[in-house]
């Protein structure tokens, strides 16, 4: 890759690259992390956000501007994010098969580590429900679907019958991720390729906003 625009603001430097393999925090999906190297340098990317049509790396380290750099996006975590990040598209169905349709993506957030989805419902979810809606998830992880991504027009998308998120905005084009027959989304996020890589899915708390 190429640095196109380069700052450093306090402690951080952040880059702007003519293409990058890391991925910018969006649609609830946290931003990889990994490295950038070049030639008498290396930097930690620790965040990477998106400015309109650009993507910024922040980074920490000592800093020496090159022409071309190297960038290894950290594998481990962007695994976790892959399993997390397709985990909230079978929730994202469970609970509207088990809660009714009226159920809707209010936020999400996807870490390495844990996932939270945030879905407006007019009750508090019972014990009952929630086994229902893990044994849903748990059902389509040991499935093993293959994911399908296909790009679509937004109408195409929506006749189709892919979920958008109330609020969204998107383009004319869009990214369409289907989970078997089970799930489709418009997204853009990063997905395992079949279920079976998320291993297991457990509701461990449930927290109520008045």
């Amino acid at each position: 890759s190429n640095i196109m625009r380069y700052t450093k603001t306090g402690d951080s430097i952040l880059l702007i690259l003519d293409k990058t393999p890391f991925y910018a925090e969006s649609g609830g999906q946290v931003g990889d992390i990994g490295i950038i190297s070049g030639q008498g340098f290396r930097l930690d990317v620790i965040n990477v956000m998106k400015d309109n049509n650009s993507i910024i790396h922040v980074c920490e380290g000592d800093f020496i501007k090159p022409s071309k750099v190297k960038c290894e996006v950290d594998s481990k975590k962007r695994s976790k994010l892959k399993r997390n990040h397709t985990a909230t598209h079978l929730l994202h169905k469970a609970l509207k098969i088990v809660l009714g349709d009226h159920v809707n993506q209010a936020g999400s957030l996807v870490e390495s580590d844990y996932l939270r989805f945030d879905l407006t419902h007019f009750n508090k979810v019972t014990i009952d429900e929630i086994i229902e809606i893990e044994n849903l998830v748990n059902h389509e992880i040991l499935e093993n679907h293959e994911l399908l991504f296909s790009l679509k027009s937004f109408k195409d998308a929506k006749k189709d019958g892919a979920e958008a998120l109330f609020g969204e905005k998107y383009d004319e084009e869009v990214r369409v991720v289907q989970v078997g027959d089970f799930s489709m989304e418009l997204c853009g996020g990063t997905h395992v390729r079949r279920t079976g890589d998320i291993g297991s899915f457990k509701i461990i708390e449930e927290f109520l906003s008045l």
